[in-house]
């Protein structure tokens, strides 16, 4: 079994995947405080809570956009299966053509939905990814990785919305029964939900008019499943597109 792990900013998801497939998905807080034994500790009560014993595991690849926690994961990870993870970064075979400006500077969540996203579809492909950040990638013809932009998601909007007014509540995100809200709660629930749809969709329309044909979009990301089905454009939803990307780039990797 290989265990795919992605170290994000709000979650750290953890995969294993046997022979393709996708046995099992979890999901545990990131902390930027804990140490190595606590993330060992917790990657083995999960590995435990689905069955799999570390001796199971086979191989580990990791990918992170959070350097201060990416060695303390890596090293618990070394405790639990005695295996020093593959990592995404430069040197690794991708077959993804970067024309950014500076390549290395690309999140390493970016390239692995990218090289997961083209294994599934045909470019040309714009790909959302909602999660802390929500961020837009074009990969052009040929699989060339074209950019993008990023923005806040929509949790950190919601945080900020709530933080920086004194009347306005936390609520929970969901889905919104009109545009007009007739309270203060529903009136922020649908400027949160409808307003990101709205603005993806328009995004989607700038991005194909100044690339000048139309693409494949693809959505992915802990809130993708509640802001998609709330957009006008035809968006196809993918949930395990970070995991079905690292096991492409640790097959295109591994040591034979």
């Amino acid at each position: 079994m290989l265990l795919a792990i992605d170290i994000g900013n709000t979650n750290i998801v953890i995969g294993g995947i046997d022979q393709g497939t996708i046995s099992f998905e979890a999901r545990i807080a990131t902390d930027r405080i804990k140490t190595s034994d606590q993330y060992a500790a917790e990657i083995l009560s999960m590995l435990n809570l689905f069955g799999i014993k570390p001796p199971d595991v086979d191989d580990c690849i990791i990918s992170s956009v959070v350097p201060p926690v990416f060695n303390s994961v890596r090293t618990g990870i070394v405790k639990v299966i005695g295996k020093r993870p593959m990592v995404v970064g430069p040197g690794l075979k991708t077959g993804l053509n970067i024309q950014m400006d500076a390549p290395s500077q690309v999140g390493s969540d970016r390239i692995v939905i990218a090289v997961a996203a083209l294994a599934e579809y045909a470019p040309p492909l714009t790909l959302l990814d909602l999660g802390t950040a929500t961020t837009i990638e074009v990969v052009g013809k040929g699989g060339t990785y074209l950019g993008g932009c990023i923005i806040p998601g929509v949790r950190v909007s919601l945080e900020a919305l709530t933080s920086r007014t004194a009347q306005l509540p936390g609520i929970r995100l969901d889905r919104p029964k009109k545009v007009i809200g007739k309270n203060t709660v529903d009136c922020m629930r649908s400027g949160i939900m409808y307003g990101t749809a709205a603005m993806l969709d328009g995004m989607l329309d700038r991005v194909e008019e100044e690339l000048g044909f139309s693409t494949t979009v693809v959505a992915t990301g802990g809130m993708a499943q509640f802001i998609v089905p709330l957009c006008r454009r035809e968006i196809k939803l993918e949930r395990d597109l970070l995991l079905k990307g690292l096991h492409i780039i640790y097959q295109k990797n591994k040591k034979i």
